[in-house]
């Protein structure tokens, strides 16, 4: 039987600089995976990070990954053609299954983009499969705009705003917190347009109490947790909330069920 706690060696293929403290690895993986998922990364002597995956290839995932500690410190030292310790896919991810055929919109804020990023890919690829699409990223100013080159292929495919808290007077592009967009999203039949919300936890609130108010059913609504996975297993009860474990039973939950998690 395998140890599921046992990490394996994962070759970097590619670093991709996004920020001075963001960047993406693209790690050698090949197996089931989804947006939404997470991997623990970790570096002997220093612990593991838990790291949603940012994309998705046949024979990689990507992890976009923020330097705030000493985990992350470490794996930015770590660059092409090293090797990571990673395991996983953990956790319940986005499934396309539950958006096809719709009308999709995705509202990020920062960082936020990373998990629902694999979403957007694949249906900027496949753009029949779904009605249309809108994209509302936010950012806090131009200079922590993540996936500006994906931005540039995105908007062959769908609508994308691309906003940003705070902004020199020079500068040229949509300003202010995503929820002053939402009311002007054109929404063709509130019953079947689904809404992927993904950020800080404030962001998230608001977002969704604006979603509502365009009379959109929360079973339609989709979110992700942000909690410290430690296990990935449900096991060290790091990420519980009430009877839910985020690591097994999210990042992503239903709005309607993630509602109810309150620590």
């Amino acid at each position: 039987m395998n140890n599921p706690y046992l990490p394996f060696p994962s070759r970097v293929q590619e670093v991709i600089r996004h920020t001075d403290i963001e960047y993406t690895f693209r790690m050698s993986y090949s197996g089931p995976v989804r947006p939404g998922q997470f991997f623990e990364v970790s570096i002997p002597k220093y612990g593991e990070a838990p790291i949603s995956v940012s994309g998705i290839g046949s024979d990689f995932v990507d992890l976009t990954i923020r330097r705030v500690g000493a985990v992350t410190n470490q794996i930015f030292e770590h660059y092409r053609g090293s090797t990571l310790l990673i395991r996983g896919p953990y956790g319940n991810g986005f499934r396309t299954e539950d958006y096809d055929g719709k009308e999709l919109f995705v509202i990020a804020g920062g960082t936020g983009l990373s998990p629902v990023k694999g979403i957007v890919d694949h249906y900027s690829a496949h753009p029949r499969q779904i009605q249309g699409m809108t994209l509302v990223a936010g950012f806090k100013t131009p200079a922590d705009i993540l996936f500006r080159e994906d931005f540039d292929r995105w908007e062959q495919a769908m609508t994308v705003i691309r906003t940003v808290d705070t902004a020199p007077e020079d500068y040229e592009g949509p300003v202010g917190l995503v929820t002053k967009y939402i009311p002007e999203l054109s929404v063709s039949d509130p019953a079947q347009a689904v809404f992927l919300i993904v950020g800080p936890p404030a962001m998230m609130k608001f977002t969704v109490a604006e979603v509502l108010k365009r009379d959109i059913p929360e079973e339609n609504i989709w979110i992700s947790q942000e909690r410290k996975m430690c296990c990935g297993l449900g096991k060290c009860g790091h990420c519980r909330i009430g009877s839910a474990y985020v690591c097994l039973d999210g990042p992503v939950f239903r709005y309607d069920e993630g509602k109810t998690l309150v620590d």
